[in-house]
């Protein structure tokens, strides 16, 4: 992957000159079953790993270098309806993750209404793989 890749979700590349996330929030949870007890508090017992879900939001400026289209790229990857594997631009293999949204805003707009400048988050998921 190219060093400019900042992560490659299927298709999609997040890079420097397309759609640069410039805040990635991941949290992580695990679950604990509550049993309920009589005149106690209720007791916990972990019952594995729970979901992984990373937060990626930037910007994107459609008149320097990717164009209008990246955010409907995005979509189009998520629209494929199955787990994407997520490689990060050093190398790191991630897994599987499934996009459950996609968010955009736009501001400062060209005349017949083209975006300067467009917002963009995205949600992103683990698969959660079968044991092998």
């Amino acid at each position: 992957m190219a060093s400019r890749v900042m992560m490659k979700l299927g298709d999609y590349k997040f890079s420097m000159i397309t759609a640069a996330y410039d805040n990635l929030e991941r949290t992580t949870s695990y679950r604990w079953a509550k049993q309920e007890r009589i005149s106690r508090e209720p007791a916990r017992q972990y019952v594995g790993p729970g979901d992984d879900v990373l937060e990626l939001s930037g910007v994107i400026y459609p008149q320097f270098l990717g164009g209008l289209e990246q955010l409907n790229r995005m979509r189009a990857e998520a629209g494929k309806g199955k787990p994407l594997m997520l490689v990060d631009g050093r190398g790191k293999v991630w897994g599987k993750y499934c996009i459950e949204e996609v968010h955009e805003g736009q501001a400062a707009h060209f005349k017949g209404g083209a975006p300067k400048k467009q917002q963009f988050s995205m949600r992103i998921s683990k698969y959660g793989e079968d044991a092998k």
